[in-house]
């Protein structure tokens, strides 16, 4: 996938860097069965009260239905087209079982449109194929991975990442996942050959505030600059921290912002993470 770059005839357009869209198959169409309508929240929850600040507006969206288990096993699909998803920085490929039998899923790097994509435990282990880890030669980029064994993928899914498996140790596999975590999940679990698409994704540049506006994304400042009323971190004279004393960052709420540790300490699943994406420094 390439980048567009512009001439800067305007301010906005001066480091606006976007994607040219030219690994989209031509022509091909959203499958209208695959649909279905996404309602907007603005950030409100059930009882209206904003729980996710800075959203609202945006263009209108439906969302795409992902097959995230791979439901047809040993029957291979061929690859009618890849298509833009507009709730995700990922690729679909829109894959044809056969008549009237459509899926989505996610597109890795280098699948075109009239390759053929297959799950099962002893398919071969190439592009879009999904497999259990166990079967997986060790090295190879992995995507979409399930948790649970059954459950649908839940890992390994935004644009341009990939996990590697290093090692399968009895029922369990040892994988390093894009953050630098090595965790172990059972071999049983499905995963597919490659890595997701749209590799150059964390490289686009929106170039104003408007680009923003039209994904939903409302303008947000600094607590600093904020009235007390608004922000724990408000008010004081000039630049003062905190409303002149010197408090730790926090959110609207009090919630310390730097350092403090969210993840329960005794959650079942920390037993499955070998070694923390946050490695300590050595002495």
């Amino acid at each position: 996938m390439a980048l567009k770059e512009f001439r800067p005839l305007t301010p906005s357009l001066r480091y606006t860097l976007l994607r040219d869209f030219s690994e989209l198959t031509p022509d091909s169409k959203p499958e209208k069965k695959l649909l279905e309508i996404k309602r907007r929240t603005g950030g409100r929850n059930a009882y209206g009260r904003m729980t996710s600040r800075h959203r609202g507006g945006g263009h209108k969206k439906k969302f795409r239905i992902i097959e995230w288990n791979r439901r047809k096993r040993t029957s291979a699909g061929t690859v009618l087209g890849i298509q833009y998803d507009p709730n995700r920085s990922a690729r679909l490929a829109l894959v044809e079982y056969g008549p009237k039998d459509r899926a989505y899923i996610l597109a890795p790097e280098g699948l075109k449109a009239g390759a053929k994509v297959v799950a099962g435990p002893s398919v071969a282990a190439e592009i879009g194929n999904a497999l259990p880890l166990r079967a997986i030669p060790q090295g190879l980029p992995l995507h979409n991975i399930e948790m649970v064994p059954g459950r649908g993928a839940q890992i390994v899914r935004s644009a341009g990442t990939a996990a590697i498996c290093t090692a399968i140790d009895g029922d369990y596999a040892l994988l390093k996942l894009p953050s630098g975590e090595i965790r172990r999940l059972h071999a049983d679990c499905y995963a597919t050959v490659g890595q997701v698409g749209n590799v150059a994704h964390e490289k686009v540049s929106l170039g104003k505030a408007g680009r923003a506006r039209w994904l939903g994304r409302r303008p947000h400042v600094r607590g600093m600059v904020m009235n007390p009323i608004d922000h724990p971190m408000g008010g004081g004279q000039g630049k003062s921290k905190g409303g002149g004393g010197r408090q730790h960052p926090v959110s609207p709420w009090g919630q310390l912002a730097k350092g403090l540790k969210t993840r329960h300490r005794h959650k079942p699943s920390t037993r499955f993470i070998v070694q923390d994406r946050r490695k300590k420094k050595s002495s």
